[in-house]
């Protein structure tokens, strides 16, 4: 492999690796076979039912494989909890993705194909002959009643060596455990090979069992296509989020499809025969398949008694046979059942779980603690710590190790945890392992459990109003906004030298974005973490200036550590406004669009907010999308646009000329009538620094699902609307000299409804029923209804509403654009 060293590349080879590695690799080699052997969610050790380090109770455990293996579809009596139960794949398309030799496969013996799966053999009582024609036939039903049919793809062996890279760094292998031991190992932030040796024992890593789910049934299972398409967006098939979304763009999802799926082919045509789908509808019918995978048409059977400590000795889950279905569990897995069981049904009232447990729970069911330390539990194994990596050796683990949740819920603000876990924020760019997305549906529940949980004793930073109503408050606001911006820069404490600041980079190190602080840190733990950072993270490279409470600044607000402190956080709560410290440097690059492709940057941007996507297209013709709202927020003709690579990710971009700004408000709501006021992208000022609706515009329903490239690198935005899938594309229409661009709409929904599209807002003027302008910037619509309305209170401002008529299935609608001559 290349690795580098120093800025330089070089190759590694197995002889270059030291000794030590070796026998690691014959641990981690030895795992992987003997966890691909063990049934349905075993550890590595006999004593274990539930993988990974954790504090849960043997009876705690018991009630999680209930949940997981979906129990309370048959039976009454199991309580659902505060963890949400794992539900059953979505088979509507299940023709279009699984290979029928695959399914019908793994229809006749769920655990020989897939061990570790939590599917029960439903056949376990019928004769390998009848297995077989029941197996067929379903799959026939099944490949039949799907929408989509199979994708044939293959990849390149340029896409499998990209996607073993990506596999191995960016968290794949925390649950999957690594599939190429040595390929992807790179240099641990050390001087040199033997500190490791001499590292402290109570400073190396905690020994905690890896987890290593297989994925050898993959290849068999999927093409490249299909494999791709469930890995950039797993939840729409599996939508309990155990598969969570590992935020891939496509073609990271088809390279890291491409090497799993390797150079095998599976057999993608199956020619359904009508005969055998009736039968196959019957027999899923018949062996209540429906109680957990829901087909339209196929009614669940009613569920059956409780489950008792008896009924789990002689039932499912002693893999003896009989007529039902059969778990592949493992004794000390339905031990843990049993005991929860007889503890629940000690009395008539429901085992009720702490918050505490809740967290251990939740923390355990969707692996966080794989990647994550909470008190002291969880972490990254040992075998797999040479995975985690980052870009800037000189942070140290904070550069490459997750953080850890220990206090998250007093660390983090409510709505920037939300943030996080629901919408995929993130300010670690130099780290490669990925936060994955497991939904809000199935996590929603922990921001509130981790404010309820976490406390954390600390001062509570005041902070003061520049136009206070008292000379003594004003000048106390002045006084400490100099004061805060001297300690930040290389005259005081430089933290710049280790930070970026308002996207622009420091001189060494690229740590987290100071201006993010006051967004998402709660002020106690600013002030306790500023005192004692290794108190958080004992292996921080992070510095204290205030070691025992004393400042070693002493020249700043005469040494005072409370006020020096308070002075930091006031001036960080400024947010852009605040004045940049002296020592901060800045990068500009001027993009251009050559040929005949498309070019797309992201990032932080003025004219399409924090998610911002600018697509320059041949021809000088250049849009701003905003991904955080859906909507086109800026359109320009002439040079594409200009990156500030300093800051955060891959940078800040503005256009290189001058464009049509547009509202950066959402674009689409669903309505029964007109709206009587639009929901408003939230504007913070200087004087109003918390955003009143964070979580705008999740809370008007929107939620943005990514973007696809067509061979011209032209993008087809993918978003939600309420019910509502759009796919959004922009495109140039029309002869050289006379062109426009022409914006296609193309909607799914499950009903008929009215989705109101907000297409100018802003001094419009309307030219006749069909065009209407926005400066030189002219849309036109079909001909269809539409409101032009003046904005309440602001005078001259008007917005065109448009009901767009959805029909149930897919419908369109299609916009053009026009840049005037001034």
């Amino acid at each position: 492999m290349i690795g580098s060293k120093n800025g330089t590349q070089y190759l590694v080879t197995h002889q270059q690796i030291p000794w030590r590695y070796f026998f690691v690799s014959l641990i981690v080699l030895w795992a992987m076979q003997w966890n691909a052997a063990k049934p349905v969610l075993s550890a590595e050790t006999e004593s274990a039912a539930w993988p990974g380090q954790h504090p849960l109770t043997a009876a705690q455990v018991g009630s999680l494989l209930i949940h997981e293996l979906k129990c309370g579809a048959c039976h009454t009596g199991v309580e659902s909890g505060r963890i949400s139960e794992k539900t059953a794949p979505d088979l509507t398309n299940v023709g279009g993705r699984v290979s029928p030799k695959y399914l019908q496969e793994f229809i006749a013996h769920p655990a020989q194909k897939h061990p570790g799966t939590t599917m029960p053999d439903l056949l376990a009582s019928r004769p390998e002959t009848e297995r077989t024609a029941i197996a067929e036939a379903i799959t026939h039903f099944l490949v039949d009643q799907s929408k989509e049919k199979s994708l044939p793809a293959a990849g390149n062996q340029s896409d499998q060596q990209r996607g073993k890279t990506l596999y191995h760094s960016i968290g794949c292998v925390a649950c999957h455990g690594p599939r190429e031991v040595f390929e992807q190992v790179s240099e641990k932030p050390k001087e040199t090979d033997d500190d490791f040796d001499d590292e402290p024992e109570d400073h190396r890593e905690k020994r905690v069992q890896p987890v290593a789910f297989g994925l050898d049934h993959v290849p068999e299972k999927y093409n490249v296509a299909s494999l791709s398409q469930f890995l950039f967006a797993p939840l729409h098939v599996r939508q309990s989020g155990r598969m969570p979304d590992m935020k891939l763009k496509p073609d990271e999802a088809l390279s890291i499809a491409a090497y799993l799926v390797g150079d095998s082919k599976v057999d993608e045509s199956l020619k359904t025969d009508e005969r055998l789908v009736h039968r196959g509808r019957q027999y899923f019918q018949e062996l209540n398949c429906a109680a957990c995978h829901s087909l339209p048409g196929i009614t669940a059977a009613k569920r059956v008694n409780r489950l008792t400590e008896t009924s789990l000795s002689r039932g499912c889950l002693t893999g003896k046979g009989g007529t039902s279905p059969q778990y592949a569990v493992s004794r000390e897995q339905r031990l843990s059942m049993e005991l929860f069981i007889k503890e629940s049904t000690k009395s008539d009232s429901p085992v009720i779980d702490t918050d505490q447990v809740a967290i251990a729970k939740t923390l355990a069911t969707f692996h966080c603690i794989a990647c994550h330390t909470r008190d002291d539990f969880g972490g990254v194994p040992d075998i797999y710590n040479m995975f985690f990596t980052g870009n800037d050796l000189k942070l140290g683990d904070d550069g490459r190790i997750p953080p850890p949740l220990t206090h998250v819920g007093a660390k983090l603000r409510p709505a920037w945890l939300k943030k996080v876990l629901f919408d995929g924020e993130s300010v670690r760019p130099y780290m490669v392992t990925r936060m994955p997305q497991y939904g809000e549906t199935n996590i929603g529940h922990l921001p509130e459990l981790f404010a309820r949980v976490d406390h954390l004793q600390g001062k509570d930073l005041a902070i003061p109003s520049a136009e206070g109503a008292k000379p003594q408050d004003r000048e106390r606001e002045k006084l400490l906004r100099q004061a805060g911006r001297e300690l930040l820069g290389d005259k005081g404490l430089n933290c710049i030298a280790c930070h970026s600041f308002n996207g622009r980079s420091s001189q060494g190190s690229q740590g987290i974005d100071l201006l993010t602080s006051y967004q998402r840190l709660q002020p106690q733990y600013f002030d306790s973490y500023l005192r004692n950072p290794g108190s958080f993270r004992p292996r921080t490279v992070m510095p204290t200036a205030w070691p025992n409470g004393v400042a070693t600044f002493t020249t700043i607000l005469d040494g005072d550590t409370d006020r020096q402190i308070e002075a930091i956080w006031y001036y960080l709560s400024l947010g852009t406004s605040a004045a940049d410290p002296s020592g901060l440097r800045s990068v500009n690059t001027k993009l251009v669009v050559d040929g005949s492709k498309a070019q797309i940057h992201r990032g932080r941007s003025r004219i399409a907010g924090y998610r911002g996507i600018a697509v320059g297209l041949p021809g000088k013709w250049n849009f701003a999308f905003n991904a955080e709202t859906g909507t086109i927020s800026g359109i320009w003709k002439g040079d594409y646009i200009q990156v500030n690579w300093s800051g955060q990710g891959s940078g800040d971009f503005q256009p290189a000329t001058e464009a049509v700004t547009l509202p950066q408000d959402i674009s689409f709501l669903p309505f029964e009538g007109e709206p009587t006021a639009w929901p408003r992208m939230p504007v913070m000022t200087k004087e109003a620094r918390t955003n009143p609706d964070p979580l705008y515009p999740k809370n008007v329903g929107y939620q943005f699902r990514g973007y696809t490239l067509d061979k011209d690198h032209i993008p087809t935005f993918s978003y939600r609307s309420g019910a509502v899938d759009i796919f959004d594309r922009t495109q140039i229409l029309g002869d050289p000299g006379n062109e426009r661009l022409q914006r296609i709409f193309r909607f799914e929904s499950p009903t008929t409804q009215t989705l109101w599209f907000r297409g100018l807002a802003g001094k419009v003027t309307k030219e006749d029923s069909q065009n209407f302008r926005l400066g030189n910037l002219r849309l036109s619509i079909p001909e269809i209804p539409f409101r032009l309305r003046e904005i309440p209170g602001q005078a001259g401002e008007f917005e065109l509403l448009i009901p767009v008529q959805i029909s149930q299935g897919q419908s369109t609608l299609e916009v053009n654009y026009e840049l005037l001559s001034k």
